[in-house]
């Protein structure tokens, strides 16, 4: 049973993270095999200013702005 899991900055509404679970599923059925019901997907919602990259929050300005 593959856990797929998808950690994103907060605010896809319900229907996007639907759709794109729907899309993620179909896609390891058809790569990997298996059936729909052996796929489970997990969003974890993350605040900018709880992700950095190359040492800058993601809620900070980019730098020159």
């Amino acid at each position: 049973m593959p856990v797929i899991r998808i950690e994103m900055f907060e605010g896809r509404t319900a229907d996007q993270k639907r759709a794109c679970a729907k899309a993620v599923t179909e896609a390891w059925v058809a790569t990997c095999g298996g059936t729909p019901d052996m796929v489970t997907v997990i969003f974890t919602d993350v605040a900018k200013h709880d992700w950095a990259t190359a040492g800058r929050l993601a809620s900070d300005p980019k730098p020159g702005s």
